[in-house]
């Protein structure tokens, strides 16, 4: 075997045991714990190399060596996967790529990312998960989900560390069904691996090293949001399975005359129907958000808001159609009112201004305020409050009012 002489297997073995701790259970933990990031779930194909030579490992035993500058495609295989390397095929129940030089990395499509990647056949196709150190991961996610913050907005970087490690600490586990923890894109966080990385980002990641918004001796449910608007929402405002907690109450985001998330370019925003779009649209999405027949969406002869949650974000909207009204809960007003160019409303903190003729609704001007779901913290919000000189406990003492943050490892 190539690797004993390249790297030695006893060093080999000991790469890949510091990274095979499953989850560990919830609560305070010893040392600082791995994630299982899920890549690319379930996907035709996908392809494998390194920055430099990367080792190719199969139940525990190392089975070929992929040179610096290739890279192996895997497909899936009956309940295995195949791949093709160096010209040769080969079938695998699932492999483990290690990168054998300090510094360098494993790449999946191209990207590079800390830690070792495991393949197999699961999802309905080839699944790639990066399992990785929790510390390392934040590297990859603070500024892909913050963005490139200057020396300035160090505090909101050092509050989305602290957020997004609280996160992936409660979440761990959430797709473990799938043989992973979390997802790499927003239905969990976002995650670009080692491209993703800055030096803020390194630096606010390191700054708050173990560090953890708890309540009642656990972590919390650390939701984030882009833009609040004027007022974070509560959970149940916006989610229908997600409960209320007492750190996730409605807290305004008003300073002066303004707001600490005006910055956002979608501080506000504005969209349009006319009546033909409205119908077509709501044809569409009332059957698949809704499960109502499509036939009821004859004429729209009017759309009111009926309730609204403690932020003033929309919980009940009705669509009077020819034969009745459809109602429309938070959870799914985004989901039904998309836009004409077919993506969702940014949120749900939004007012609607309806033009008539006659019995028919002809335009409906929807003005909103905000994107995302409103819960938890603002990161607009919060690159306003670090430019005005607020510190990241306070930040997040704000946004998560009556949660501990303290050193969970």
């Amino acid at each position: 075997m190539r690797y004993k002489a390249e790297l030695g297997w006893p060093a080999l073995a000991l790469l890949l045991g510091s990274s095979c701790a499953r989850p560990l259970p919830p609560g305070r933990v010893a040392e600082e714990p791995e994630l299982r990031v899920g890549l690319v779930v379930g996907v035709p194909r996908v392809v494998v190399g390194g920055q430099d030579r990367v080792a190719a490992v199969s139940e525990g035993t190392p089975v070929f060596t992929v040179p610096r500058g290739q890279t192996v495609t895997v497909t899936p295989d009956g309940r295995g996967i195949a791949l093709n390397h160096g010209g040769s095929g080969g079938r695998y129940e699932s492999l483990t790529f290690v990168s054998l030089s300090p510094g360098r990395y494993v790449t999946v499509e191209g990207k590079p990312y800390r830690g070792v990647v495991e393949v197999w056949n699961g999802g309905g196709g080839v699944t790639a998960v990066n399992r990785v150190r929790l510390e390392d991961y934040l590297l990859g996610v603070v500024s892909r989900e913050l963005g490139p913050r200057s020396s300035g907005e160090a505090a909101a970087l050092r509050a989305q560390a602290v957020v997004s490690r609280t996160y992936a600490l409660r979440n761990r586990g959430r797709s473990a069904s799938q043989g992973f923890d979390l997802r790499a894109t927003v239905a969990d966080q976002a995650y670009g691996g080692v491209e993703a990385e800055t030096p803020e980002g390194t630096a606010a990641v390191h700054a708050t090293a173990g560090e953890v918004l708890t309540y009642g001796g656990e972590p919390i449910l650390a939701l984030f949001h882009s833009t609040c608007g004027y007022a974070t929402a509560v959970p149940r405002e916006v989610f229908r399975t997600i409960e209320n907690h007492p750190y996730l109450r409605s807290v305004s985001d008003r300073k002066g005359a303004g707001y600490y998330c005006d910055i956002s370019p979608r501080f506000r925003w504005r969209v349009e129907w006319d009546g033909d779009d409205l119908i077509r649209i709501l044809r569409r999405t009332v059957p698949e958000v809704l499960g109502i027949e499509s036939e009821l969406v004859d004429r729209i002869r009017d759309l009111r808001v009926v309730r609204t949650g403690p932020s003033g974000r929309v919980t009940e909207l009705r669509i009077a159609v020819g034969r009745g009204e459809i109602p429309v809960f938070g959870p799914d007003l985004r989901s039904v009112l998309l836009s004409p160019d077919g993506s969702g409303l940014l949120s749900s903190a939004v007012q609607f201004e309806v033009q008539r003729s006659g019995d028919r609704v002809v335009k409906v001007i929807a003005a909103g305020a905000g994107s995302g779901h409103g819960v938890g913290m603002c990161q607009w919000g919060a690159v306003g409050r670090a430019r005005a000189g607020q510190s990241y406990r306070e930040i997040l003492a704000h946004y998560y009012p009556g949660a501990k943050l303290e050193r969970w490892y």
